[in-house]
């Protein structure tokens, strides 16, 4: 499917504009007069990413941008402005937004501005993917394989497993086997990567030993 541009503008006029430039270059777009209604509409919102106004009645664009890094944080934000606001563009790109342009900018600056988003959204996506899988593989985990992962991603040897749980060292080999299976590793440090990237190494590191 391709990606969608959202604009986001309450000038009915640039906003008409915009979406007819953008059709002309065979970009889908789809178009609001306001962050509310865009918001409102954001659950159904097909992916791509976001031009938008940073000066609005109702919720500013900064204001929507931080909704966005809540509700939808995959989805690049270029924003758009009639006034050269230096503080607003440093306050938009330091909360992640992909790029800031002036409205009078260049055609060829907003197909830029455009394709770099997209690009984005697709390297995040493929990222997000990856660790939704991972975590969907650490969750399969059956209750005592689940035990010995995160004793071997803090570093504990076989025999120090066995002792933590109270089983045999032969046991603690067998599970850990079974968990490299599952997640598709080999190694320990594998082991400790997948679970930095969902989140556990930070968990684990105010646990107790065992």
């Amino acid at each position: 499917m391709n990606p969608v541009v959202h604009v986001v503008d309450d000038d009915k006029s640039y906003r008409t504009a915009t979406a007819r430039l953008l059709s002309a270059y065979g970009l889908r777009v789809e178009t609001y007069e306001s962050g509310d209604q865009f918001l409102a509409r954001l659950s159904t919102c097909e992916p791509g990413c976001v031009l938008l106004d940073l000066q609005m009645p109702g919720q500013s664009g900064l204001q929507i941008q931080r909704r966005l890094c809540e509700q939808a944080p995959l989805l690049p934000v270029v924003f758009l402005t009639g006034e050269g606001d230096i503080k607003a563009s440093v306050e938009a790109m330091k909360a992640g937004a992909k790029d800031f342009l002036e409205k009078n900018s260049t055609t060829a600056a907003l197909m830029e501005a455009i394709d770099g988003a997209f690009i984005q959204y697709e390297r995040q996506q493929v990222e997000h993917d990856r660790l939704q899988a991972q975590r969907a593989l650490v969750a399969a985990l059956s209750p005592r394989e689940a035990e010995v992962f995160r004793l071997v991603i803090r570093g504990h040897l076989n025999k120090q497993i066995a002792y933590a749980l109270g089983i045999s060292e032969r046991t603690v080999k067998v599970h850990r086997h079974q968990v490299m299976e599952k997640l598709g590793i080999r190694s320990a440090a594998e082991a400790v990567s997948i679970a930095a990237n969902i989140g556990l190494i930070n968990q684990d590191a105010a646990a107790p030993a065992g």
